[in-house]
């Protein structure tokens, strides 16, 4: 069973990494945030095949056989990279960069105003922080991050002004872009096309916004933004202010993801592997900081209701490969300890001899 974390998850008096960043006297990283990584999983290719795109706009289309080569395009993209670029989504660049500069605008307030709040627990529906797990991490990262439980509740922070019109609005409007993508989903896997919004409670499905603050590191070499890992959701959308910095793996390999301007990127998660039994994988991925530049991205992951127990479909169990587990439970399991790969899925997976 997964132990939730009483206490807080930063320490009393956590220093955000953009302080540190801002500090005069800072020409090298603290020694806390020295993370190590394996010399060979150092370096990012260029990716010999595109990293796929789907054209939201075809998706989306009347026109019947637009639409089945739109689903069988996004099924490509989940089973070969588990990871795609979306197009003609219909969300306006202007509501995407206000929202952008609206988390800019929270990461400015003062120490003092972002402690309050800083959130008692991984589920508290309102969360600041620093790394990712300040009382569990061995080494620290170089991220500070907001976390906000936007539906079925909507919860903001009540600064700075304006920012939860322009936060509601936007997880709005990718709620339902998320929607369509899940229908998509559930026709690819040869299902009837409102399966997994029927199956999985999505009208109180959990949806987390996690903002992402990466500022300038001295040392970039030595630190990490965020380290290897997959995602809880079914599927996780991701905007960013146009810096680069976010790398997934593909077949072994790390690949440097340079977004399509106005795009939006997907990724497949934990529970969406689960669901199809493994013929979809969530896909590993990680951030890498620069020494020039502030990196700011918007994560909106889109999971079932938190008692809903996700498990393999039917249809998709044979052999069975996982074995299910309440989706409150898999979130404390996860966001409550080191985070390291996919070792979270590792505890639903059924080993074979």
């Amino acid at each position: 069973m997964a132990t939730a974390t009483p206490n807080l998850l930063q320490p009393p008096n956590f220093t955000c990494v953009k302080s540190l960043s801002e500090s005069s006297a800072l020409t090298s990283i603290p020694s806390t945030y020295t993370f190590t990584t394996d010399p060979n999983q150092l370096l990012a290719f260029e990716p010999q095949h595109s990293i796929p795109i789907i054209d939201f706009s075809l998706l989306t289309s009347g026109d019947a056989d637009q639409r089945s080569r739109a689903i069988q395009d996004l099924d490509q993209a989940c089973l070969e990279w588990g990871f795609f670029m979306l197009i003609n989504h219909g969300v306006p660049e202007s509501l995407m960069t206000g929202m952008i500069e609206a988390c800019r605008g929270f990461f400015d307030l003062t120490e003092e105003e972002k402690r309050e709040f800083q959130g008692t627990h991984v589920l508290s529906p309102v969360r600041c922080g620093t790394s990712f797990n300040a009382r569990v991490d061995q080494i620290l990262f170089w991220r500070d991050f907001l976390k906000l439980f936007v539906h079925p509740q909507f919860h903001s922070p009540s600064k700075p002004a304006g920012f939860s019109e322009v936060c509601l609005e936007y997880t709005q409007r990718m709620r339902k872009v998320a929607g369509e993508l899940l229908k998509g989903i559930s026709k690819s896997l040869g299902l009837e096309e409102w399966y997994i919004d029927k199956t999985m409670n999505m009208d109180s499905g959990l949806q987390i916004l996690t903002v992402n603050l990466y500022p300038p590191c001295p040392q970039p070499e030595y630190a990490m933004g965020m380290p290897p890992h997959s995602d809880h959701s079914f599927l996780t959308i991701l905007i960013q202010n146009g810096i680069g910095g976010l790398q997934v793996q593909h077949k072994g390999q790390w690949f440097d993801v340079n977004p399509i301007p106005n795009s939006i990127l997907v990724n497949t998660g934990d529970h969406l592997e689960v669901l199809s039994n493994g013929k979809y994988k969530s896909v590993l991925h990680r951030a890498v900081v620069n020494n020039k530049t502030t990196r700011i991205s918007l994560v909106l992951s889109n999971g079932p209701s938190l008692d809903t127990v996700v498990e393999p479909v039917p249809e998709l169990s044979h052999p069975l490969k996982y074995i299910g587990m309440a989706y409150k439970e898999y979130l404390e399991l996860q966001q409550g300890n080191k985070l390291d790969g996919k070792t979270s899925l590792d505890r639903v997976r059924i080993r074979t001899m």
